[in-house]
């Protein structure tokens, strides 16, 4: 993907930056935000991923907007409103905790496994 700036006070040039695309092959491994009789969750907690596959959440919360970020700060999905899909986010480590900044106490994890090495290693 290529994305395409112009700048009018800047005598109407453009700049092109190139902004690297979503992984693909894999499913994104989807994690839903609960919201039931005024209990907030994540589903399932913790969720087990493999290695190169994204991850969305999904706000099942009807009444709640959630925006979910790490505790080590690696990522932050945007804000999520209800009935709708965060944007996908790709682990950078193998293991994390996350949180909702708008629920504090709402909070999960993620673990990813790797695959198995093929034949001859």
């Amino acid at each position: 993907m290529i994305v395409v700036v112009t700048c009018s006070s800047c005598g109407g040039g453009s700049t092109t930056t190139p902004v690297a695309p979503a992984p693909t092959g894999t499913t994104p491994a989807s994690i839903n935000i609960m919201g039931i009789n005024g209990a907030q969750s994540f589903s399932p907690n913790p969720a087990a991923i493999s290695q190169g596959q994204t991850i969305v959440w999904q706000n099942k919360d009807s009444a709640n907007t959630h925006r979910i970020v790490a505790d080590d700060g690696s990522f932050d999905a945007g804000t999520t409103m209800p009935g709708a899909t965060s944007a996908p986010v790709l682990l950078k480590t193998s293991a994390v905790s996350y949180h909702c900044t708008t629920h504090p106490t709402m909070v999960g994890s993620i673990n990813m496994s790797t695959p198995a090495p093929g034949p001859g290693y």
